[in-house]
């Protein structure tokens, strides 16, 4: 998938994110679910605070801070249907456990705008970046800036799909 497709979904997606906040009281956001796990309010604290760290990880590659690795097969077949494998269960990396918190509709807008401002200025200068050059996800190995931006896109896609499971059991 083209750079300019992926960045365009990720608008859209982004959009599909302050819906949503707009839609849900603050109580319900900061609401434990009747199924247990995330609240809203820590799925949208995890989402776009990854989110960001995921920008940082493209610039290091724009900036030519990553090693020339291979990528795993699966990977790129992830990356290539545009999702995680069905029915599987994910858990956050050791490396990122606990930065999930709970944050208000106000903090969760504010996390929103600062990505989509970080989002438009690394998408700028995606086109620099060295394909060869990759960087560390702890779960997927070595990703390009291109890999890690689609990447960016499947995750959010996939906590949508987290979303609309916590709604259904309120």
């Amino acid at each position: 998938m083209r750079n300019s497709s992926v960045f365009s979904s990720l608008k859209d997606i982004s959009a599909n994110y302050q819906h949503f906040l707009r839609e849900v009281s603050e109580g319900q956001f900061q609401e434990t679910p009747p199924i247990g796990g995330w609240s809203y309010s820590e799925v949208y604290s995890h989402i776009f605070d990854i989110s960001i760290l995921t920008l940082k990880e493209v610039d290091n590659c724009i900036k030519g801070e990553g090693k020339i690795k291979s990528t795993a097969f699966i990977v790129k077949v992830i990356l290539f249907i545009g999702s995680f494998p069905p029915n599987a269960k994910y858990k956050v990396p050791k490396a990122l456990v606990g930065r999930e918190r709970k944050i208000t509709k106000e903090a969760a807008a504010a996390f929103i705008q600062k990505f989509l401002e970080q989002l438009d200025i690394v998408y700028s200068q995606l086109h620099l970046a060295d394909p060869a050059l990759k960087t560390r996800h702890p779960r997927l190995g070595y990703l390009n800036a291109s890999q890690w931006f689609r990447f960016m896109e499947i995750h959010l896609k996939h906590h949508l799909k987290q979303l609309k499971r916590i709604e259904k059991s309120f």
